[in-house]
């Protein structure tokens, strides 16, 4: 299987400015950990800036960054990906992966 790294960019803050909880970050680490056994960290946040309909939105996102390609992995972050925009409340959650190796 060829080797691929995601990044899945989550936000710091809800869309009206107040702090996400630490413990939906913690359970998707551990969402992560149990599926691939590993989950990379970093903890530097990036801002983005993105416009929805015409409202402007401004985040802070951090970076989680795994995984190795399996056959099951599309499917797995397709429906991590609709999790993570109820558990952080989101209109989009932005996932991407870009091969390795």
């Amino acid at each position: 299987m060829p080797l691929e790294r995601y990044e899945l960019l989550l936000p710091l803050t809800y869309n009206n400015g107040s702090p996400i909880e630490p413990e939906k970050f913690q359970q998707t680490k551990r969402e992560l950990v149990e599926k691939f056994g590993a989950v990379t960290v970093e903890p530097q946040s990036v801002h983005g800036i993105w416009t929805h309909g015409s409202k402007k939105y401004s985040d802070e996102l951090i970076r989680l960054i795994d995984i190795e390609t399996t056959s099951e992995t599309e499917k797995f972050f397709k429906e991590l990906k609709e999790r993570l925009k109820i558990r952080f409340q989101q209109i989009e959650i932005w996932i991407t992966a870009h091969p390795i190796g």
